[in-house]
């Protein structure tokens, strides 16, 4: 341990700071640093899960890529079909990183029940479907089983179910309307065997999961013809760059649209969060320097014959400069024990007893999803340290500027 350090050391004691003018600032310094550091920890926990929750949530019901025909249909609804037969299912192997493509094919609806209808989205999907990637959402009942034979099997949401008045176990009837709109509806009675809940608004109040094989018979389609492809990538960070990809890897006579394309307005809604935490970082960075600033002058001003002494002793000005930057440096580390000890604790807490609850409608999640990136919060740790002491070089400059023979009659 060198002479700066010890002296640095000896200048954060307790029994040095009892009577000192700087204690009560140095108090307030620390705390600037650790309510800093809370409010970044949380701030960056809170709208990185965020973000990643509503990506895997519109995921769960579109995929990543969406392969349809090349057309002017902006609706849920399928119009025209596809020939099951491409060179890019089940697998696309032409494009690395895609982890599975599934076939779809959608047709609005009305249910209607003894007390209420609904209109509804009937989504049919085939043996191929993920179901795993809306397991976490369901809260009553099982998924449909779709391998054997046409069944009359579905899964709705929890919204749907109150609406209806419907319970895993009942029977409900569906009538879609032919193309065209002529003629009397096609009539199907389906069995509720599943409901899920999303907190997407706008997914729950508008899809039904069934089989694939409802919609092409009442589109009159073939077997192997279905309204879309759905495609999963490996990695949600490089979705421009796969979709991209896999638009020039499929046919001329295809169209394909990232879910960034189709719900722009969620994710632009998505990218304030990012401008949110960097406002946050760079607040709370300015406010911990700002008080650590005024921390360190003080002290220097209160160690001033200190400071005389030892440069009439010989002490270099950096020298001098280092022990209350050591100082410095000291209390920035107290300010980040506490305040991770208090961030990570609050945030824990959060994450198993969700103990704070958000509106879904507003904000697409009922409890505020937590991602706790070790990564980021070193960054904000170790940048904090550097942001601080690198600032706090410029106050210390003072210290060059005392004088040993005024600074030994300071008083």
């Amino acid at each position: 341990m060198n002479l700066e350090y010890f002296i640095a050391r000896r200048l954060v004691s307790a029994k040095s700071h009892k009577s000192s003018v700087s204690a009560p600032i140095i108090k307030i310094a620390v705390v600037a640093i650790a309510i800093g550091i809370v409010m970044m920890l949380v701030s960056v926990a809170t709208g990185v899960g965020l973000q990643d929750k509503i990506h895997e949530k519109i995921s769960a019901f579109n995929g990543n890529i969406i392969i349809t025909n090349f057309d002017d249909n902006q609706s849920e609804v399928s119009v025209e079909p596809i020939g099951i037969n491409q060179p890019f299912y089940p697998r696309f192997k032409d494009v690395q990183g895609i982890s599975h493509v599934q076939a779809t094919a959608s047709k609005a609806g009305i249910i209607r029940t003894e007390k209420s209808f609904e209109g509804i989205v009937f989504k049919g999907v085939g043996k191929d479907y993920k179901w795993d990637a809306l397991a976490e959402y369901m809260v009553k009942g099982r998924v449909p089983n779709l391998k054997g034979a046409l069944n009359t099997e579905v899964v709705l949401s929890e919204y749907l179910a109150n609406r209806l008045e419907l319970k895993v176990g009942d029977k409900f009837t569906t009538y879609f309307m032919k193309e065209g709109g002529n003629g009397m509806p096609n009539l199907r009675r389906f069995d509720l065997v599943g409901i899920y809940n999303s907190g997407f608004q706008g997914f729950d109040a508008t899809f039904v999961l069934g089989d694939i094989r409802h919609v092409q018979r009442i589109n009159k389609w073939k077997n192997g013809q279905v309204g879309a492809f759905e495609v999963f990538i490996d990695d949600f960070s490089k979705l421009d760059e796969k979709g991209k990809e896999v638009y020039e890897a499929i046919p001329s006579t295809l169209n394909s649209i990232t879910i960034k394309e189709k719900y722009a307005n969620i994710f632009e809604w998505l990218k304030l969060f990012d401008i949110n935490i960097i406002v946050i970082i760079i607040i709370m960075v300015v406010v911990a320097t700002i008080n650590m600033v005024v921390a360190l002058l003080v002290l220097i001003l209160e160690r001033t014959q200190m400071v005389g002494m030892l440069k009439a002793l010989g002490a270099s000005n950096w020298s001098i400069r280092k022990i209350f930057l050591y100082n410095a440096g000291h209390l920035i580390i107290r300010g980040l024990l506490w305040g991770n000890g208090i961030g990570l604790g609050l945030l824990f807490i959060q994450k198993y007893f969700g103990v704070i609850k958000l509106r879904p409608e507003n904000y697409y999640v009922s409890v505020p999803p937590l991602t706790l990136n070790i990564p980021a919060i070193l960054i904000i740790n170790i940048g904090t340290v550097l942001v601080c002491l690198a600032l706090l070089l410029i106050p210390s400059y003072i210290i060059t500027k005392i004088a040993p023979s005024k600074a030994i009659r300071f008083e």
